[in-house]
């Protein structure tokens, strides 16, 4: 690499890891006293997307010398927050559009290898929102699971969907969307797609434990031998997802620096990343870097 080459290089990441527009004037006429132009906009359009290529190329080679997190899970924050700076009011466009950055989710956790990926779409507090807005949030989460169900790639890459929470109050629609994607992929195993939906981490744990007491009092069992059953290997068994691997790896968009009830059991153990891109802009140098930083850390397990 020559070293004019190497510092417009460097000024391009610097620029791409401050989420930065590239603005920044390229200018010809290195002669002194010679009148600089402006590259036209075209032309630094393609000299930065190609030093983004470069770039991202180049996380990739450094992830894939170190282990990858068996279990992503992400929570997509910031579409309200990413329509407002774009001018969109379509409250279903704008979940629409939060939606369909799971195809590049998908893409990436392929790429790499990754085999499970759970992705909270819709909170029980959610609820609290406007009937518009979460109309407008199931109509894309319905639209998107469907979809789902029917994706030729989906298929090929023998991708499991599936979806916890309180799937009961949701509407008929939705539910009947998830069962349709559960079913059409029931059968694959090289990679789990988890979508949360109608989920809180409070309500999940009540609720094994309420299904763990149900199956003692099934059973005739006396009150101290219940007592004694409530363990955390016992609750951990009544999870929505029992036979789904803890996350190695938590992802939080939007800047919010908080898990907000998700996956309180499971995330124990769990590395934590924040990032201010807002959900619909994630990138995949964004999510690159978070598993450099997942694999920079020291995992002790609590010993």
């Amino acid at each position: 690499m020559n070293l004019g080459f190497s510092r417009a290089y460097k000024r391009a990441t610097t620029i791409t890891a401050n989420r930065q527009p590239a603005s920044a004037k390229v200018y010809t006429g290195l002669m002194a006293g010679r009148r600089k132009a402006a590259v036209p906009t075209t032309a630094r359009s393609l000299l930065f997307s190609s030093l983004y290529w470069i770039y991202e190329r180049r996380l990739i080679h450094q992830i894939q010398q170190a282990a990858m997190p068996g279990h992503v899970a992400i929570i997509l924050d910031g579409n309200r927050r990413h329509a407002r700076q774009r001018g969109l009011d379509d409250l279903r466009e704008i979940y629409r559009c939060g939606a369909e950055k799971l195809d590049d989710v998908l893409d990436w956790c392929t790429e790499l290898s990754i085999p499970a990926l759970t992705l909270w779409v819709f909170s029980t507090e959610n609820l609290k929102r406007s009937p518009a807005e979460v109309s407008g949030i199931l109509a894309a989460v319905e639209a998107k699971i469907a979809s789902l169900a029917l994706d030729p790639l989906v298929h090929q890459r023998r991708i499991r969907v599936r979806a916890i929470g309180r799937l009961d109050i949701l509407p008929e629609s939705v539910a009947a969307a998830i069962r349709a994607a559960e079913i059409a992929t029931a059968e694959y195993s090289s990679m789990t797609l988890t979508v949360a939906a109608a989920y809180g981490g409070r309500e999940e744990i009540v609720d094994a434990v309420r299904t763990l007491l149900k199956a003692h009092g099934q059973q005739r069992v006396s009150s101290p031998e219940v007592m004694e059953s409530i363990t955390p290997e016992a609750i951990a068994r009544h999870l929505y997802a029992a036979d789904l691997p803890d996350p190695d790896l938590i992802i939080r968009t939007s800047g919010e620096v908080r898990m907000s009830g998700f996956l309180l059991w499971q995330s124990v153990h769990s590395e934590f990343y924040f990032t201010d891109a807002l959900w619909p802009s994630f990138r995949k140098i964004d999510f690159l870097r978070a598993i450099r930083a997942y694999q920079a850390r020291i995992r002790r397990f609590g010993r």
